[in-house]
């Protein structure tokens, strides 16, 4: 580790691995915890807590829970600029790109690359060999398995309400079933799951449930066909 790397702020508390590697202006905070060769570029902070609201639902989760620390493991890129909460965890040789935000409880598998400028809130599950492009979001509460691809800017939602939920209610991501693929500027409604090795268009507004192997589009998506034998993963 290079204890001379410009700008780094270590916390007394935070385990290295060997041979990491730190940018410029690189903050790292209290028990974060990096496996063994991870690149950690310029400008990125490491294990930020979170600022809540008291009336948030991410606030009540965390009310008494144990402190958590963020994780990397082995192999990792954690890329320019990019913050990533406490209480993360990012799998074996995963990319996490420029101005990736990747909020607290939030899980990344191997082998999966987080695009620029991408969003991921509270409460997330990437699967491995995830591709999610440029400042896609990804709401508090999905589920994304493995062999996903996720198109830039691609919109996800969970709070029916918008913004006024009543005492009992429960927000709740989109469902994204193993190697589907969601088409850049796509938007999908609180709750809906797309199915194994589904495709949603570009620009289609999912408000239902996609069956597995669908193609959808439109606004509301409509189903148009089947996805090809030969676009099927082996």
């Amino acid at each position: 580790m290079p204890a001379d790397a410009p700008g780094l702020v270590l916390h007394p508390t935070a385990r290295i691995g060997d041979g990491v590697l730190f940018g410029a202006n690189v903050v790292v905070h209290e028990g974060t915890v990096i496996g063994d060769d991870v690149v950690v570029q310029d400008g990125a902070i490491l294990g930020k807590s979170p600022a809540l609201h008291p009336r948030s639902a991410a606030a009540a989760k965390a009310a008494g829970a144990p402190f958590t620390p963020l994780i990397i493991e082995a192999g990792a890129r954690i890329c320019a600029q990019a913050i990533i909460f406490a209480g993360a965890r990012i799998g074996e040789r995963s990319i996490i790109g420029d101005q990736a935000y990747i909020r607290e409880r939030a899980t990344v598998g191997s082998d999966t690359v987080i695009g620029r400028g991408t969003g991921i809130d509270n409460d997330v599950r990437v699967g491995s060999r995830v591709r999610i492009q440029s400042q896609a979001y990804l709401t508090a509460f999905s589920l994304v398995e493995d062999d996903v691809f996720v198109g830039p800017c691609a919109m996800t939602t969970n709070d029916d309400t918008i913004g006024r939920p009543g005492p009992d209610h429960e927000l709740r991501g989109p469902t994204l079933r193993r190697g589907c693929r969601i088409g850049g500027g796509a938007v999908l409604v609180p709750g809906v799951e797309i199915g194994e090795e589904a495709f949603v268009a570009a620009g289609a507004v999912v408000t239902n449930d996609v069956p597995p192997r669908s193609v959808v589009m439109g606004v509301p998506a409509r189903r148009v066909r089947d996805v090809p034998e030969g676009e099927l993963l082996r």
